[in-house]
């Protein structure tokens, strides 16, 4: 197939492919979005280019920007081809793809954020949202604001020339007043539980490092709503931009592949206005948490579940740990014993076929997710996605064997070698610190649950140390696949 170089003079060439039916000219920016990766790109730009491919809310189109080395590389790219991208839904049996036209321009990424700033004091810009992972808000073990961090307290030293993102957004929230401009929405679209809260806390807390009454300022007058995001979205590479050329024509220099499911829940707490979303299958309601709950401990989770005997059995994709026997009824069991029965009520949403659609989702083998990337940054992901659900079992008088055998996984990973001794690449922020870790829990498994940012106090609960002690020695006498065995045997 021809292929042609993706930009809005190709796209009339474009025959295998779903374009934009607006013209682009129509649109004018409401949002800023911070992190141009590859889940924002499948995700709200899929929903803001639907809402513009119907005629309504064209003056909510999307500014880029980024605050590290690497978002000014996606810039480049992006802005070579006018700001468009490609994204391919992977459904079995038959791909479909789009080209999306919801942002308009990307800020230069700077080491002054000047553009940044200026471009969040627009008085247009009413929402400035955020993916910047769950590690990008400056939270401590306890996942409160982390005002010892050096980048906070380096922003707070100079705050008319801030580094960060927060920074970036204190200093343009100034230039708003200064202008007589009404504060913009704080979105953000992490995974991250109670998302909007943890977004203001981090902005109020570094405010207040250097004043505490706009830190005040900032509770009393910007909105920042709670909401749920979920669509799985693999990272891009040569294979991907393969398929773009291949099966679509398109020769785009960072498309996006992504299954073809997709859920936003939000709260409706837009003071200065938003997009009609909800005509786009968005969910705007005031119990946002019940819907994270469900997706934080049956989706994360699960994903927890089959990451770490993936990664231990040498298994690469997702899907391939869905085939294995062992694998697939370990999740089933864990999430059907541990998991649903500890979910509370979600509203119109049926737990049983929630999950049904979790593990359908989970073996999709076009997605092609990788085994490493669920396992990346467990020491992250632990506390928030697996540890709870461990915590509230144990608080109704049960013991979670598998998620207790899921830990001494996770940490049998962590010693950096799979069951045939093959080395395993650091895969967490914190790796050097874990395999250190591992490798003292070998002889003394209590040391693991001694890590009180990922456990707190479990390591106080002697039940807890038995029966994480028994799973991790087992693993190590008798390998990954027998010590599932056993737990699904008992």
């Amino acid at each position: 197939m021809t292929t042609k170089p993706l930009s809005l003079a190709t796209l009339p060439d474009l025959t295998n492919i779903a374009t934009p039916a607006y013209d682009r000219a129509d649109l004018s920016p409401g949002i800023l979005h911070v992190g141009i990766g590859n889940f924002h790109r499948a995700h709200q730009a899929v929903y803001l280019n639907d809402l513009f491919q119907m005629g309504q809310s064209m003056d909510w189109a999307l500014i880029g920007a980024g605050v590290r080395a690497g978002d000014e590389a996606m810039r480049l790219k992006l802005k070579e081809q006018d700001c468009l991208s490609t994204v391919i839904e992977l459904a079995p049996g038959g791909h479909r793809a789009s080209v999306t036209g919801a942002m308009i321009d990307f800020v230069p990424v700077t080491d002054d954020n000047a553009d940044l700033i200026a471009a969040m004091s627009r008085p247009e810009i009413r929402i400035v949202s955020l993916t910047v992972t769950e590690g990008g808000y400056y939270l401590d073990p306890e996942g409160a604001f982390d005002a010892a961090h050096a980048d906070m307290v380096a922003d707070a030293s100079t705050p008319d020339a801030p580094k960060t993102v927060f920074g970036a957004m204190i200093k343009a929230l100034r230039n708003r007043i200064a202008a007589g401009v009404d504060p913009f929405t704080v979105m953000s679209c992490d995974n991250l539980p109670g998302n909007g809260h943890v977004a203001e806390n981090t902005l109020a807390g570094l405010a207040g490092l250097s004043d505490p009454a706009f830190a005040q300022w900032i509770k009393d007058n910007v909105a920042f709503p709670n909401g749920m995001v979920d669509r799985i979205t693999p990272a891009t590479g040569p294979r991907e931009i393969e398929m773009a050329a291949t099966e679509f024509g398109v020769d785009d220099k960072a498309p996006v592949t992504c299954e073809p499911f997709r859920q936003w829940v939000i709260e409706d707490k837009f003071p200065t206005g938003r997009p009609a979303l909800e005509n786009v299958g968005v969910t705007f309601t005031d119990q946002v948490e019940a819907f994270e709950l469900m997706k934080i401990r049956i989706l994360n989770g699960g994903h927890a579940v089959i990451a770490y005997p993936g990664g231990l059995m040498g298994i690469e994709y997702v899907h391939e740990a869905m085939q294995d026997p062992l694998i697939g009824a370990f999740l089933a069991k864990v999430e059907q014993t541990e998991v649903v029965p500890i979910v509370p009520p979600v509203p119109d949403t049926d737990l049983g076929a929630y999950l049904n659609l979790i593990i359908e989702r989970f073996s999709n083998p076009d997605v092609a997710d990788t085994i490493r990337r669920l396992c990346l940054d467990g020491s992250n992901r632990q506390p928030k996605f697996i540890v709870p659900t461990i915590l509230d079992n144990l608080s109704r008088g049960t013991m979670p064997t598998g998620l207790i055998l899921l830990s001494a996984l996770w940490c049998r990973y962590c010693f950096g070698t799979d069951d045939t001794g093959a080395e395993i690449a650091p895969n967490d922020p914190n790796w050097d610190a874990l395999v250190d870790r591992a490798g003292r829990a070998r002889e003394n498994p209590a040391e693991w649950l001694r890590m009180d940012e990922v456990y707190g106090g479990l390591a106080d609960n002697a039940l807890v140390v038995a029966e994480f002690t028994k799973w991790l020695n087992y693993i190590w006498e008798n390998g990954t696949k027998a010590a599932l065995q056993t737990y699904l045997d008992s």
